[in-house]
């Protein structure tokens, strides 16, 4: 049994992780804790406090004793809006209190395009157009190309949570660029990951996810590596460690 621990900010698009956990293996378990999310509004100070280290605490103790073995803040904005040094500090300010290994969903992100082998990148945001700008900072000082960067103007998680299907998939053509080797949807309260499939095949490349790279960010701290078909290239089993055995014939 392999435990992630999630402090999610409100209720948006938290359905995404019970979707994720049936379809990966049975003993991945992703208990979730509510924080609390202030003023929901995607505006930089409205942000910081959303993140503050008494609103992620609220929910260590809670996690802990649902045996988690990793903790993650699944939220984006939350952590990059603080630049790197305060994403960082953020975090290991959670470690410290929770006594777990920990991460947020801005380092998800990078460590998903990194474990990828790429290094260029596109970002279709349902942000405003500054907190957008303020991801493709945090991307490049991470070492990371942005060759583009769409914005969708949508200030509430409230509003973001209504998307569908259309919108979603309009999101990422729209937020997409021929020089980018993916592209990324960085909002938590967007759902998507009942679009992965169908979103890869459309783009003809890798998509990355919010609640699909916090998942993936939050099992490798643990130490667990898993796959499934459905969540995408960042889930899909590498070409070398398939069994391509098959009994011969007689």
């Amino acid at each position: 049994m392999t435990t992630v621990g999630l402090l999610y900010p409100g209720h948006s698009a938290e359905d995404d992780y019970p979707r994720i956990a049936v379809l990966l293996d049975s003993d991945i378990r992703l208990p979730l804790f509510h924080t609390d999310i202030g003023e929901d509004a995607h505006r930089t100070d409205a942000l910081i406090e959303m993140g503050s280290a008494d609103r992620l605490a609220a929910g260590v103790e809670e996690l802990r004793l649902a045996g988690a073995e990793s903790l993650m803040w699944a939220c984006t904005s939350g952590s990059f809006v603080r630049g790197m040094r305060g994403a960082q500090e953020q975090i290991r300010e959670l470690a410290q209190t929770a006594g777990l290994p920990a991460s947020s969903t801005s380092f998800a992100f990078v460590h998903a395009v990194q474990a990828l082998g790429l290094t260029r990148v596109a970002v279709a945001a349902t942000y405003p157009e500054d907190i957008t700008a303020s991801f493709g900072d945090f991307l490049k000082e991470a070492g990371l190309e942005v060759t583009a960067a769409r914005a969708s103007g949508i200030v509430t998680a409230a509003e973001v949570a209504t998307w569908g299907r259309e919108q979603v998939l309009d999101l990422a053509r729209t937020g997409d660029d021929p020089m980018a080797e993916a592209v990324l949807l960085p909002d938590t309260a967007l759902h998507t990951v009942a679009h992965l499939e169908e979103l890869e095949s459309e783009l003809g490349k890798p998509v990355l996810t919010a609640n699909q790279v916090t998942v993936w960010e939050g099992l490798r701290l643990a130490e667990r590596r898993a796959w499934a078909d459905d969540l995408g290239a960042l889930f899909v089993r590498p070409a070398w460690e398939r069994d391509e055995w098959q009994p011969s014939g007689g």
